[in-house]
């Protein structure tokens, strides 16, 4: 790999190295901060390298782990090998990866759960301590010292001022021409000197194309060319299309109703087959002019981008799959002007999601029939992925959706239960619940009223009655209490009997 045309500043040209040299910048110990979200824009080599480093230093039966810090999930290449080798001691903001899922709730690995808005500014406020390396992605090295960012954004600005030092992997797969699709905002401050985002559409740009570094941060430079983890995306089932109708059909009514615009409001969705589902809804239905402001870019929304559905898209991250890459790829130059990529602070803001007035659609494991929502413990203890921007979105959108079946595992878990076994969303937060047996918009409506509507509309029928049973005996049994009525010896029963029986 020639690097003329990708690394053109002279320092930083001096300072190009192999994967293994740039790992041994990394000891036991250190915290350690790495580009990627969702499987973009992560570092493609050094994070190999440092794993091998891990498990030859372990094989000599010395100590060596680090903390990873990053923008949300990466790819098997870092977070599964890291896990693979026992190389990480502590784990934030998100992951995505089965074996360091595994070690993290064997208790192997700390995993500090965390809203993607808040990582950046808390490494900013020190809550995490110093961050001593960071290894980060880029497309290219300018002559003045700027980069050009590659396939996202994440918190690499952050791990960039933050790191005592800095090792950039310039990935030749990464097209060329993503040099105008950023807008890093450098205008944040700690407080008491903050200021307001000056932003008022998705597309407004507020910042500069490239990311900065310090030259004399910069400790090692390394080539790669290797693709993202581009990963591939069920086709929508039944029950997903299902779901995708209803919260249609409702956008519908909003709009109807006078209490949305024609083209709708930005819209933000999570990542996931469901979520993806509801953006091929949206590419069959009547609106037009829509705008996102989201975290990633899945296939649904470059195909509401092909179709002219969508004017355009502000987020952090791709997400695509291999088709979707290719589909890119081919052509960046299309998109360009209607996609921009931000850093994750800004596109998760809460300040952003409230003024834009953001239409956010996000993904649950389970809600009771209060509405409170669990989005990230199985079984009340065993952590699926995590937060991720949900909670950003949802306390502030205009609107929000949680989405899910209404059961698991062929029937035997019911994802609408007396009470969840783990609240990452409260009921003051839930605004509309959809499973493929219906739509339950909680708006306005006091417990017990929510209780009535999430039953009738999205439980599935084989656990309804024994819904209405548990809300009913509740009631009767504390009549000074009806507000909220739980029986407190059976609010967790149907997650015991699973675990004791397999079968709620």
């Amino acid at each position: 790999m020639a690097h003329a045309d990708r690394i053109t500043c002279p320092v930083l040209s001096t300072r190009v190295t192999t994967a293994e040299e740039a790992a041994r910048h990394v000891t036991h110990g250190m915290s350690v901060g790495i580009s990627g979200f969702t499987g973009a824009g992560h570092p493609k080599a050094v994070p190999g390298a440092l794993a091998d480093r891990i498990a030859v230093a372990h094989s000599r039966g010395e100590e060596f782990r680090i903390g990873l810090w990053s923008g949300a999930s990466t790819a098997p290449e870092v977070d599964g090998r890291l896990a693979e080798v026992h190389g990480l001691h502590k784990r934030l903001p998100y992951n995505g990866d089965p074996t360091l899922r595994r070690l993290i709730n064997t208790g192997e690995v700390d995993y500090v759960d965390a809203h993607l808005s808040h990582t950046a500014q808390q490494a900013w406020f020190g809550f995490y301590g110093p961050l001593d390396v960071a290894i980060v992605e880029v497309a290219a090295v300018l002559p003045n010292g700027l980069l050009v960012p590659g396939s996202s954004v994440g918190n690499n600005k952050a791990w960039l001022e933050r790191a005592e030092k800095v090792v950039l992997e310039v990935n030749h797969w990464q097209p060329r021409d993503l040099e105008g699709f950023h807008d890093v905002y450098y205008g944040t401050a700690l407080p008491p000197h903050r200021l307001p985002i000056q932003m008022t559409h998705p597309m407004q740009r507020i910042g500069d194309p490239y990311l900065r570094v310090d030259p004399a941060k910069v400790v090692a430079v390394v080539e790669t060319n290797a693709p993202d983890r581009n990963s591939p995306l069920n086709p929508p089932d039944d029950a997903s299309r299902d779901m995708a109708g209803f919260l249609v059909d409702f956008l519908r009514h909003e709009v109807a109703a006078g209490r949305i615009p024609p083209n709708l409001l930005p819209l933000q969705s999570g990542v996931g087959n469901v979520a993806n589902a509801v953006m091929e809804g949206l590419l069959t239905a009547e609106f037009t002019g829509m705008t996102a402001f989201t975290e990633v870019i899945q296939d649904g929304l470059l195909d509401l981008l092909d179709a002219g559905k969508l004017d355009a898209v502000s987020a952090t991250s791709f997400g695509l799959s291999e088709d979707g890459a290719r589909r890119f790829l081919a052509d960046p130059g299309h998109y360009k002007g209607r996609i921009l990529l931000r850093s994750q602070e800004i596109s998760n803001h809460p300040e952003l999601v409230r003024r834009l007035g953001v239409i956010a659609v996000n993904g649950m494991i389970e809600a009771d029939v209060y509405g409170n929502v669990n989005s990230t413990h199985v079984m009340g203890s065993a952590i699926m992925n995590g937060i991720g921007g949900s909670g950003d979105f949802a306390r502030n959108a205009y609107l929000n959706f949680f989405v899910s079946p209404s059961t698991a595992k062929r029937g035997s878990i019911s994802s609408v239960v007396p009470m969840v076994s783990h609240v990452d969303h409260t009921e003051h937060d839930v605004h509309v619940l959809v499973t493929e047996r219906g739509l339950a918009d909680l708006r306005g409506l006091s417990p017990t009223d929510r209780a009535d509507r999430i039953i009738e509309h999205c439980a599935h029928p084989d656990y309804a009655d024994r819904l209405r049973d548990y809300v009913d005996r509740a009631k009767a049994a504390r009549p000074e209490a009806r507000h909220t009525p739980h029986l407190l010896d059976e609010a967790l029963g149907w997650h015991r009997a699973f675990l004791r029986d397999g079968h709620m």
